[in-house]
């Protein structure tokens, strides 16, 4: 129940969110949203090719129950929750014809409807059929539709359009008609289901059989098949998991279907005309899932990725995630190194304010950040700003890979069903992932430190500078972890707080979500700021590590372990010593790991791992969840009812615009 429950606060706060994004229009202090706001909230990716913004509008009439041409905030969320209904498409169509609102519907309320919305140039229906007396009664004695009543004639109104559409094509009642009559009604029946390349083709249907006409089983063989499409993709996805070569005949199909379904779900001629338009420049009869995701219109793909037009099902073996695996090493390392080099100086100057002991011990070197940057390009030129650069762009690889690694695992292992994770999970995620990479960055810390403040010891002792494989073999292995329980100390809460900030920045600052890939800005922006509070909060760390890990001079104290370096440096140094180098950690680390995430953002985009990838990503269309999928799905009904829902007439007048006017 606490989980449902859960899961309406955050449904609540999305749709508050989109509310507040797109509401322009104010009255008495309080946001309302016009029909134009409406359509932009629940479809900003739609390019009105297929679906005009007029038949998105036609939602705006279900929401606004108060006729007044303005949606309030609780107007918007009780339509949002209609949406998520299961029965969402039929329960948006009954409130459409029901224009009394008694909830049932009269013949003359289906009648006024659909004529208002196919247009009169379009084929008419007849309202006095056989069909239609069945559902409402005949002339003298009429009967009401209630909801599921109501839901069954609409199921069944695209075959009597499609009968009745025949019928007057075939004017001389010889059960035929010619294919561009067959493309209007087909057109007019289903444009909207169809890719264009079937939708192109659909006058070579006469070609599968002799003479140059479409009987009325071709038509009603196509419209089952059209009907059936998502069980033809589960027996085409079936037949090929089977097959050998990842191809199938339309015999294959055929066996796949009767094992797969309970009774023959498809005919021998439904099978051609599947085969027929998959196949259309494929004539050896053995086709792909490649070809067969050419069948239907894009827009109506599942809310889950099982199909993409053009893109083919892959099987990889162990292989091909090797190489996918050392693909994403080979991005983060060039990443990494990319954000480790751009601040590096920053580092150098950190590193030694923290070394820096105070005039308790005789020596004060430098004044503060910037004079300490100043007197290493003047002590030892501009080179020895990137002094111990090499082992940390040795240790930037297995580190940026176990870091993202092991967070990515154990997010995944906090994560519910239904993609939500704790605070608490986030935190411990981050931890181990901090933790996780001290084994390799440690020893390369150590070496690093010792390299940059031996520029400084050369200087001022007149000492040859000792390079990184002197200072290994001076340290040996133990030597190499010398500070690891500093090291840990600092890195488990830094990316305690990292990647949990990151993470909700992105989603709740930056509205990254399925429709919204963050800008190379916006994801700049995330790790940088993301960067400041962690790597501040764990300089005290930062700082007792650096100590342990640095060879005390003669006359300075030397540490036995955390506590004991922690006590001294109280006692000496007083408690703003722990804060040291804290303004050039947050200057160093926060743009190092905002470029890092930059760099590998834009490392995938110019060099996907292989062309398939760089096929199936299209940019979805909303980024608070299903939103703009299950508005787009509320048409589909109404486009069965005719393709032109909602398409409003040149110089109509869109109801509840002169309520916005006067208002």
């Amino acid at each position: 129940m606490a989980s449902a429950n859960t899961h309406n606060e955050m449904a609540i706060e999305r749709y508050k969110r989109i509310f507040n994004r797109f509401a322009s229009y104010q009255k008495n202090g309080e946001k309302f949203m016009t029909r134009d706001d409406f359509v932009n909230a629940i479809a900003p990716g739609e390019d009105y090719k297929r679906l005009q913004r007029s038949q998105y509008a036609v939602l705006f009439d279900v929401a606004d129950q108060s006729r007044k041409g303005l949606l309030s905030l609780s107007d918007f969320i009780i339509f949002e929750n209609l949406l998520s209904l299961p029965d969402a498409e039929y329960e948006i169509a009954f409130r459409l014809f029901d224009t009394s609102g008694t909830g049932k519907i009269t013949r003359d309320q289906f009648k006024q409807i659909l004529s208002a919305n196919i247009g009169k140039d379009a084929i008419p229906f007849d309202f006095n059929c056989e069909w239609l007396e069945l559902y409402t009664g005949g002339k003298e004695v009429t009967h009401e539709m209630p909801y599921k009543e109501f839901t069954q004639l609409l199921k069944g109104l695209q075959a009597e359009r499609l009968r009745q559409e025949f019928r007057y094509y075939d004017k001389e009642a010889i059960g035929y008609i010619t294919p561009d009559a067959f493309k209007k009604v087909i057109t007019d029946i289903a444009g909207h289901k169809l890719s264009e390349h079937v939708l192109d083709n659909l006058p070579t249907l006469c070609n599968l059989y002799a003479g140059n006409k479409i009987s009325f089983a071709n038509v009603m063989a196509f419209y089952n098949v059209i009907r059936e499409m998502d069980m033809v993709e589960r027996v085409v996805r079936k037949a090929i998991e089977t097959s050998k070569g990842g191809t199938i005949t339309k015999a294959d199909f055929l066996n796949t279907a009767s094992r797969e379904t309970r009774f023959s779900l498809f005919t021998p001629m439904e099978a051609d005309i599947i085969f027929h338009f998959a196949g259309l420049d494929n004539p050896s009869g053995k086709l792909t899932l490649k070809d067969f995701f050419r069948l239907l219109e894009s827009k109506w793909e599942h809310a889950l990725p099982v199909t993409h037009p053009g893109a083919p099902e892959a099987r990889h073996g162990a292989f091909y995630d090797v190489l996918k695996g050392s693909y994403a090493f080979l991005l983060g390392s060039i990443s990494g190194a990319v954000g480790a080099t751009v601040v590096y100086p920053i580092d150098l100057v950190k590193t030694r304010m923290q070394n820096q002991r105070s005039k308790v011990v005789g020596e004060l070197l430098y004044k503060n950040s910037i004079d300490c940057f100043k007197k290493v390009v003047k002590n030892e030129g501009v080179l020895g700003l990137y002094r111990g650069l090499g082992p940390q762009l040795v240790g930037v690889a297995p580190e940026k890979a176990i870091k993202l690694t092991m967070n990515d695992y154990v997010r995944r292992h906090f994560t519910d069903k239904d993609g939500n994770i704790s605070f608490s999970g986030e935190l411990i995620a981050g931890g181990v992932a901090g933790g996780s990479q001290v084994v390799f960055t440690n020893p390369l810390e150590i070496v690093k430190i010792r390299l940059q403040v031996a520029g400084e010891a050369a200087k001022t002792l007149d000492a040859p500078r000792p390079g990184a494989v002197t200072i290994v073999r001076t340290l040996g292995i133990l030597g190499l972890y010398k500070g690891a329980g500093a090291c840990l100390l600092r890195d488990i809460p830094f990316s305690a707080i990292y990647f949990p900030v990151y993470a909700h920045l992105k989603k709740d600052l930056f509205k990254e979500g399925p429709d919204h890939r963050l800008s190379i800005g916006e994801l700049l922006m995330a790790g940088a700021i993301a960067g400041m509070p962690a790597a501040y909060f764990a300089t005290p760390a930062d700082v007792i590590k650096t100590r342990l890990q640095v060879e005390a001079k003669k006359g300075q104290s030397s540490y036995t372990g955390i506590r004991d370096a922690a006590s001294k440096i109280y006692r000496e140094e007083g408690f703003r010593a722990f804060f040291k180098g804290g303004p050039a950690r947050v200057l160093r680390s926060s743009p190092q790991f905002g470029t890092t995430l930059m760099v590998y953002e834009l490392l995938q985009r110019a060099f996907p791992f292989d062309a398939q990838e760089k096929v199936q990503y299209v940019k979805p269309a909303h980024s608070d969840d299903l939103s703009y999928l299950q508005s787009k799905n509320a048409l589909k009904i109404l486009l069965d009812v005719h393709y032109k829902f909602g398409i409003v007439p040149p110089n109509a007048k869109i109801p509840g615009a002169a309520a916005v006017a006067s208002s």
